[in-house]
């Protein structure tokens, strides 16, 4: 008997990654622990109400953790938990992927609009 798609765990990790800047916050934080400021500078075409809205729905999936640290600015750090690192990592093969065929998909999926 076969799974039904929603219920596929890579359905599933699919989910916990849609956006359009989710993959680029989780592989920022994959290298370091980044306040704000530097993930706003590490990915300069994001805005800031879109990369709060993304760290907001990162944190409430557990891939991201924020810690607030009681200084006067306070001083917020956003890091990945287990689970993020985890996807990260799963993510990997993905992007691998990406890097050797990406060109490719790219130029198939051009053809296909253009045939379209």
């Amino acid at each position: 008997m076969t799974r039904p798609m929603e219920n596929c765990g890579f359905a599933t990790a699919l989910r916990a990654i849609e956006g359009k800047w989710k993959v680029d916050i989780l592989c920022e934080l994959g290298t370091a622990a980044r306040r704000f400021g530097r993930l706003r500078q590490a990915i300069p075409a994001i805005s800031e109400k879109m990369l709060a809205q993304q760290l907001r729905e990162l944190e409430a999936d557990g891939l991201v953790s924020r810690t607030t640290y009681p200084e006067t600015p306070p001083k917020v750090v956003y890091s990945l938990t287990t689970r993020g690192a985890a996807l990260n990592v799963a993510a990997a093969g993905l992007c691998k992927w990406g890097e050797e065929y990406g060109d490719d998909a790219v130029r198939v999926e051009t053809r296909e609009v253009a045939v379209g």
